[in-house]
């Protein structure tokens, strides 16, 4: 079974690279928010993760909800904590959702490297 997981953006590693810190249950790991652009994250944001990914931000309410229903998994939830624990993402070549959006449309020659047409 595949997991999101609610976690909080406890530090912003690198701006340029779209890496940050998120904490879930007490484990700390560098994700990348690179998917996230060019929505901007702070600290304090809540994000929901998936295989070292940021993939959507969520409100406090919705994370404590989510991570209050996933704990009841049990198993699930344990192996996803593991897993999200000894994980590690390299995001230096991971393009901008701009950039896939674009790529999608058409538009691939002409998105640079910071997802601008």
């Amino acid at each position: 079974m595949c997991l999101g997981i609610p976690g909080e953006i406890v530090e912003i590693l690198d701006a340029d690279a779209g890496l940050a810190t998120v904490e879930v249950s007490g484990v700390r790991r560098a994700v990348s928010i690179k998917l996230l652009e060019p929505e901007p994250v702070s600290v304090g944001d809540w994000v929901l993760v998936h295989v070292g990914f940021a993939l959507a931000t969520i409100d406090a309410d919705e994370a404590a909800a989510t991570l209050d229903q996933i704990k009841r998994l049990g198993t699930p939830f344990r192996d996803e904590m593991d897993a999200f624990a000894t994980t590690d993402v390299d995001c230096r070549d991971i393009p901008t959702k701009r950039a896939v959006l674009g790529a999608f449309s058409g538009n691939i020659s002409t998105v640079n490297e910071a997802g601008a047409a």
